[in-house]
């Protein structure tokens, strides 16, 4: 567990770093978090020898990430580039390991490629008449399963391009927008690739696995697709042999990731309830198909669960956890329901793949001081190899908030958690600006994870308060159900009592505060600051201003079913009530908007309103609209644009500064062709 013991030392060693080093590092800028190197979506091959991996890098002149993909040894060394220039998606290593599998994008399509492992070109598998969608090898590798759309005739396809394309909404296979009823289909593997379809109907395929004995596929899927009705999704099992259909549930409960166990007798998947759509954390439970009995293995654990592995006994499961503001690893008893913690690290060990036989594990490792990079180790004891180091500047550097973990007790009595983090050059004692950040959801959570923006702001001299406050997933059923019919009052109490005791604790000066927050943040940062004055500037992103106006276009559910309840005709005075576009005339505080004009999740005329109920009652506001974004954003213009003037906002209405944004370094090819000029 030496990895373990580790990462409290890097605690300590921020916590008193000598004030040398500290002199030899520079304060991070908005530019440093967009110029790091990402590497995620880990595969381990099957027998655990070799990690694929892909690496992200900013290219700020076609504003997006590019992205490569390599390979390592599970030993460490150097990494090689795997595949060339055309990359790929959705990669997958064969049962075996002799193949890897992707998606590429070929006539506005996306087909299946694979190559063998040990090198060579890519094979274009698959030219299938409609876009390729999640895919399972066949065990014995001699197939590939997919789901795809029902393709449309030549014909139709040519009228729909000529604009034959409007959208009965919530008809068919059609939600908000325009959907196709897909099937499963297998493609053989090698000269022939032989395409065979698997099943007729009119369904909306999930998630999906296939038996280890390629005789049956266990999926979700609905007969309709009207948002805000997951919960209709139900479990199948098809047979191979004839393509016969069982349904194995018949409730009102979402149930997702169905994987077989490696004897076929069973398969696990997750769901909240058994029966209704409830709002707890997503539980294990192990489903016989053949008599549709089924029954719940995770009630031991509290927290949210992961990625899940059976182990080859076909009595184990590992999965990964969060618990508070730590994820580690953990192991499964099926018959009796134990539960054993495998690793105790201090912050966020995001599981990303097993071995085949589940005795390796590769996982990124990161805490708000440490970036995330790639580790591989066995499961049974912990002794991790250090694949990856992605951003060494920024680790080396670069000034770091500190953390603390700190917990106070709300007005009603309730104990809540949350994130302190400070400037690194704090001295104990002074009061700093304090800027309160509301985290998304409202099932949303803070963890120990590294995220650049904190260090921006810590840079810029702020105190920062993270506060979990009830609705919160991560803690206990109780803690995520604590808010329910209470939206904006528990919670709020919970944000407002943190804010009190960072300041009775001697970290943060009352009379310069600011709020920010995004999607579910943005929305009860709203109501924030129409239930007080004690921010001097708030930042609000992607928000929710009126209630009943958001419940047709909206992914609202969950306003619905908990956290108002009933419907805005059923409850007119509830939704009203709940809005902070009804309580907007006692909002004091300087606000900034932010909202992407594609957002499907919270729609952007929500921030329209709450802009132009401000500017109506000649109260300071600024709106910034970004074309093309959805509810995250993808373009790193956008973003910095985004980020830049949160600062700029926040800076000028809590510390009355007319702050100058950074300018973005060029690179060195551009410098040199504009010395070039000059000459010339």
């Amino acid at each position: 567990m030496r990895f373990a013991l580790l990462i409290p030392l890097v605690f300590i060693l921020t916590a008193w770093f000598p004030v040398e080093i500290l002199a030899q590092r520079r304060a991070m800028t908005t530019d440093d978090g967009l110029n790091m190197v990402q590497v995620n979506n880990a595969l381990i091959s099957p027998d655990g020898s070799r990690v694929f991996y892909r690496k992200s890098e900013l290219d700020w002149d076609k504003n997006k990430r590019k992205n490569t993909y390599y390979m390592i040894s599970t030993e460490g060394g150097e990494p090689y580039q795997y595949i060339g220039e055309d990359g790929g998606s959705n990669f997958q290593f064969s049962p075996d390991g002799t193949y890897i599998s992707f998606k590429r994008t070929v006539d506005k399509k996306s087909q299946l490629f694979y190559m063998r492992t040990a090198g060579g070109e890519a094979i274009q598998l698959s030219k299938h008449e409609s876009a390729v969608g999640s895919y399972h090898w066949a065990h014995d590798e001699k197939s590939i399963f997919f789901v795809a759309e029902e393709p449309r005739t030549k014909e139709e396809e040519k009228e729909h391009e000529n604009g034959l394309d409007a959208i009965w909404v919530g008809e068919g296979p059609n939600g908000q927008n325009e959907g196709r009823w897909n099937n499963f289909w297998s493609i053989e593997i090698g000269d022939d690739k032989k395409t065979i379809r698997l099943s007729e109907g009119d369904r909306l395929i999930g998630a999906f696995d296939i038996s280890a004995q390629d005789d049956r596929i266990v999926f979700t899927s609905r007969s309709e697709n009207r948002r805000n009705q997951g919960n209709l999704s139900e479990l199948y099992v098809m047979s191979l042999e004839d393509s016969t259909i069982s349904r194995l549930t018949d409730n009102k409960a979402p149930e997702s990731r169905p994987i077989w166990a490696p004897d076929g007798q069973s398969f696990a998947f997750m769901a909240a309830d058994d029966k209704q759509w409830e709002l707890r954390n997503s539980k294990i439970w192990v489903m016989n198909p053949v008599t549709k009995s089924y029954r719940l293995v995770s009630g031991a654990y509290e927290g949210s669960i992961r990625r899940i592995k059976w182990m080859p006994n076909s009595n184990t499961i590992q999965f990964s956890g969060l618990q508070k503001t730590n994820s580690n690893l953990y192991n499964l008893e099926i018959d009796t329901g134990q539960i054993n913690q495998l690793t105790s690290m201090t912050g966020t060990m995001n599981v990303q793949d097993f071995s085949k036989d589940g005795t390796m594990v590769v996982y990124s490792f990161e805490d708000v001081d440490t970036p995330s990079d790639l580790y591989v180790s066995t499961t049974d004891q912990m002794a991790p190899t250090r694949l990856t180091r992605a951003n060494p500047a920024v680790e080396d550097s670069l000034l770091h908030a500190s953390l603390k973990v700190v917990q106070w007790k709300s007005k009603d009595g309730l104990d809540i958690e949350g994130v302190l983090l400070l400037p690194p050059d704090y001295q104990e004692g002074t009061r700093l600006p304090l800027l309160l950040h509301i985290h998304g959801g409202p099932a949303g959570v803070f963890t120990n994870r590294f995220d650049a923006r904190y260090h921006v702001w810590a840079g810029l001299g702020y105190a920062q308060l993270l506060p979990n406050v009830r609705g919160s997933s991560g803690y206990t059923d109780d803690i995520l159900r604590g808010n329910i019919q209470d939206i904006g009052g528990g919670d709020y109490q919970d944000l407002m009592t943190g804010v009190d005791y960072v300041i009775k604790e001697g970290y943060v000066d009352a009379d310069r505060m600011g709020v920010r927050g995004w999607s579910y943040g943005g929305i009860l940062g709203g109501w924030t600051i129409t239930q007080t004055d004690r921010f001097k500037g708030a930042s609000l992103g992607a928000m929710v201003s009126d209630w009943t106006s958001e419940y047709g276009p909206g992914f609202n559910h969950d306003v619905r079913l908990w956290y108002i309840g009933d419907t805005p005709w059923e409850n007119p005075e509830g939704w009203r009530q709940r809005s902070a576009l009804t309580h907007i005339k006692n909002v004091k505080t300087p606000v900034l908007l932010l909202h992407g004009m594609s957002d499907p999740v919270d729609t952007e005329p929500q921030s329209m309103m709450f802009y132009s109920a401000l500017k109506d009652q000649g109260k300071p506001v600024r709106y910034i609209r970004f074309p093309r974004e959805l509810h995250g954003f993808r373009e790193p213009r956008h973003q910095r644009t985004r980020d830049i003037e949160e600062i700029r906002w926040i800076q000028k209405h809590v510390l009355g500064i007319e702050w100058t944004p950074w300018e973005r370094a060029k690179k060195e090819e551009e410098k040199e062709e504009e010395e070039k000029k000059v000459v010339q």
